[in-house]
């Protein structure tokens, strides 16, 4: 199947990714009832939201039509769908849960492959082409494995996969606004980060009067709501741009609970 250099280097980063996480919840010993951050969740939760959009995106990939009907009764009331997708895998045989989930990772990356050029592919939000759609499986893929990593003390190592969570994180910036019933900030941001290797990247215009600077580790975090503000090391210069960090979700529907701060 031929494709893009672009589609291609974004779906080897989201096989990396959800192999790393695979990594870790397939070690010995794993409990899968054990208790993560998000309220009322667990491991089998995490991984039930995993697969549950994961064979979303698939239907929105290949049967549109299907996807249509299906996105009608979801996003009526889009949090109780997300917890009964998650709670699908609460109960169920650890193996049987990681192979569910192995198979649906299996059928994402074939199905955005398979996506023609230039295709707008429907979706919870906002519709997005293939290569968004791919870094929108693999902010998921990492911010609900940190949640699992929090949940038994291991940690993920920051890669610069990040830059596919960041980039989503500033895209989203209006989303973040208009979610909350505020007014979209009329000029461009200017954001900084300092991605895991060390390089920089960037958005946005030199002299934007409004900016936000910082590490890529810590603006994903934010952008992802698991962890609080106060807990980060990012800097704002402007009253727009410090207020996003107050409110920002690179994530789509309604307003997340966040994080509390950690003394807090």
């Amino acid at each position: 199947m031929n494709i893009s250099p672009a589609l291609a280097a974004v779906l080897a980063d989201l096989a990396d990714e959800g192999a790393e996480l695979d990594a870790l919840v397939s070690a010995p010993g794993v409990d899968f009832t054990t208790a993560t951050p998000a309220l009322g969740w667990t491991i089998a939760h995490q991984i039930g939201h995993l697969t549950w959009t994961d064979e979303l995106a698939v239907v929105a990939c290949r049967d549109p039509a299907a996807f249509g009907a299906t996105r009608s009764a979801i996003v009526g009331d889009l949090p109780a769908a997300i917890e009964i997708g998650a709670a699908s895998a609460v109960g169920r045989p650890t193996a049987e849960v990681i192979e569910r989930w192995r198979a649906g990772r299996g059928d994402v990356l074939e199905a955005l492959a398979g996506v023609p050029s230039g295709t707008r592919i429907s979706w919870l939000g906002p519709p997005m082409g293939a290569g968004t759609m791919a870094s929108a499986r693999i902010m998921e893929t990492w911010a609900h494995g940190l949640d699992i990593a929090d949940a038994l003390g291991a940690g993920l190592v920051a890669t610069d996969r990040l830059r596919h969570v960041a980039e989503l994180g500033v895209r989203t910036r209006d989303h973040s606004f208009t979610t909350q019933g505020l007014a979209v900030p009329g000029a461009p941001f200017r954001v900084e980060l300092t991605a895991p290797s060390g390089r920089r990247w960037e958005w946005g215009p030199q002299d934007a009067a409004e900016r936000v600077t910082g590490t890529a580790l810590d603006f994903c975090l934010l952008v992802t709501q698991r962890r609080h503000r106060d807990d980060l090391g990012l800097s704002a210069v402007g009253p727009a741009a410090d207020r996003w960090l107050s409110i920002a979700q690179a994530f789509a529907g309604p307003p997340g609970a966040g994080r509390a701060p950690a003394g807090g």
